[in-house]
């Protein structure tokens, strides 16, 4: 597996190590027969007591060696298949975090939640098997096959015939088996998707009393993950007796054949007591490679469902492909390249969603915003406001035309860098597991007291000095013991405190009464310099202070300008201001 070849090539030696006792310890296994027939033959059937006592601790002694090897190679299986797992989830995660937003529309959360935890201890326990039991098995059915035919060539036969049959059951195992172990994966991601969307959603499903429906939908997926849980052990639970009938059968007709070669002194009863001894052993091994196989179907699927995430591709992928480009052209775009100054140009863009309907988002867009001034998108639902931050963001890139930022096109400048220059404040604010004081301070660490302190008075969270541990106070998971309107301040707070050198509030303020919006804004505006404000909104008491306004309409760039000029030159922006400005005052 070319996947894991960078973990293989770091525990290589330890690999090998255990690798090396597994066959020492199987050599010592097939030794066990050998002497014991040795035993028997030299010592008992003869009466000679101390060759009785030499083969005894002699296969003593083997038996020892053969534990020594066992216990190193279970030590070195266990650390170097947990400490593969530990770096191959964290190198999923690095790859998850890096998706572009083409990659996390692709691929589920409850499944990249499944393929985290799941398929990598699937991974994990296959690494493991294979240091410790997986190669050991074929070891000793191969060696018991030469031992047990040095013995006797003739007995032997009956095992070739065994092993023959059992490998034919094995083959059918996993023909069959593959396809249902992957069903049943997926069906495992519905089970945590269900769970994930109930967890996230808890108060809604409360507040509509949607319990039966939600347990209903919940009871179909968890019956499903049954039956294909059943179905993919179907095939092992039909194959493994068997395999162990077939082997039964073929000691059977070993001891019954052998019994007449004795009476006819063709066989010693010490080779046919190493006999049985070796069919034990293959019986045991041809169990344990069947389990192997299985264990192979499921690690199989596993890979592929990791692989997948792996070949999604990441935000660098672009960035990679123009470097490429440039290097081959002998230039170097982005030399010298600090900061974004504010100054941001749209040209002629064009943008559908890649998973989406096919239909452009964004049309032919062109609009200019010059280093400190405040920009107001204000449209419809779905007429493109967030998807111009989205693009700017460089979370998705443009179908057509470009974006540039202190001149350059965005898609020629180092992506970390582009996002360093930029903060947004989503319409949906997310907070994370923490202190109130940790998530403010979670895009820029480094912010000094006084700039932290500025944060908090624009965004007008003082609410937090009053919570019963101030800054210090811990929030749950996505801020679910504060309110909406306290996660925006939070939120807003975190933004400005980023410092950068523009700043994009996504329909930020949704949630705060309009006394509080008019100081949040009042404070941008009077403290915050030298800073390009980009203000996603459908309010135009909000809209109408900006220095520009953007007015979208199904995609499409319908007005561009002030407050005054808008009311005379763009019918949908008047619209806009009569049903919310113009009957607010009449009632």
């Amino acid at each position: 597996m070319k996947l894991y070849s960078k973990y293989f090539n770091k525990y290589k030696l330890p690999f090998l190590i255990a690798v090396f006792c597994v066959v020492c310890e199987a050599i010592c296994d097939l030794l066990g027969p050998t002497l014991m027939s040795n035993i028997i033959n030299t010592g008992i059937e003869q009466g000679a007591l101390y060759k009785v006592y030499y083969w005894g601790i002699l296969m003593l002694l083997v038996t020892a060696i053969g534990a020594c090897f066992a216990v190193t190679r279970n030590i070195l299986a266990s650390k170097v298949s947990q400490r593969m797992g530990a770096e191959l989830r964290y190198d999923l995660f690095e790859k998850i975090i890096s998706f572009s937003e083409v990659s996390a529309d692709k691929i589920e959360s409850g499944s990249l939640i499944t393929r985290m935890t799941n398929d990598t201890s699937q991974i994990v326990q296959f690494v493991n098997g294979i240091m410790r039991i997986f190669l050991k098995a074929p070891i000793t059915c191969m060696g018991s096959i030469i031992f047990a035919s040095i013995l006797n060539l003739k007995l032997s036969i009956i095992i070739y015939g065994v092993v023959a049959i059992v490998g034919i059951l094995i083959i059918g195992s996993m023909k069959f088996s593959y396809p249902r172990f992957y069903k049943l994966q997926k069906a495992m991601d519905e089970v945590n998707a269900i769970v994930q969307e109930y967890l996230i959603g808890v108060r809604l499903i409360k507040a509509f009393g949607t319990y039966d429906k939600e347990a209903e939908k919940f009871g179909n997926v968890n019956m499903n993950l049954m039956e294909k849980g059943i179905s993919s052990q179907l095939i092992v639970t039909f194959v493994s007796p068997l395999i162990t009938l077939t082997v039964g059968i073929g000691t059977v007709i070993v001891i019954f054949v052998g019994s007449n070669m004795f009476a006819l002194n063709l066989a010693n009863p010490g080779d046919i007591t190493a006999f049985t001894i070796y069919m034990a052993q293959i019986l045991t091994s041809l169990i344990m490679i069947t389990n192997i196989f299985n264990t192979f179907v499921r690690t199989k699927a596993s890979n592929a469902r990791i692989k997948e995430v792996f070949d999604c591709e990441g935000d660098f992928s672009q960035r990679t492909k123009i470097d490429k480009r440039d290097k081959d052209n002998g230039v170097d775009k982005v030399s010298g390249f600090e900061k974004i100054n504010g100054d941001i140009k749209f040209e002629n863009v064009t943008f559908a969603y890649p998973n989406g309907s096919g239909m452009p988002a964004i049309k032919d867009l062109s609009f200019s915003i010059n280093h400190g001034e405040n920009l107001a998108i204000i449209g419809p639902t779905g007429s493109g406001k967030s998807t111009i931050a989205w693009l700017l963001l460089r979370f998705y890139d443009v179908t057509k035309g470009k974006i540039l930022a202190n001149g350059h096109d965005i898609r020629e400048l180092d992506i970390e860098r582009v996002r360093d220059n930029i903060a947004i404040v989503p319409q949906k604010p997310m907070l994370f597991s923490g202190t109130v004081s940790e998530n403010i301070k979670w895009g820029n660490k480094e912010a000094d007291f006084e700039l932290f302190n500025q944060a908090i008075d624009i965004a007008q969270a003082g609410f937090i000095e009053k919570m019963q541990d101030g800054y210090e106070s811990i929030l749950g998971n996505a801020g679910v013991n504060v309110s909406g309107g306290q996660k925006q301040r939070i939120s807003i707070a975190r933004g400005i405190l980023k410092d950068s050198s523009v700043l994009i509030l996504d329909d930020a303020t949704s949630a705060l009464d309009a006394v509080t919006e008019a100081r949040v804004r009042e404070g941008l505006n009077s403290k915050i310099r030298n800073q390009t404000i980009i203000t996603i909104t459908q309010r135009c008491g909000t809209a109408m202070f900006a220095d520009k306004i953007l007015v979208m309409d199904n995609g499409r760039k319908v007005g561009y300008g002030t407050h005054e000029e808008l009311m005379l030159n763009c019918e949908i922006y008047r619209d806009i201001y009569k049903t919310q400005i113009e009957s607010s005052k009449e009632v």
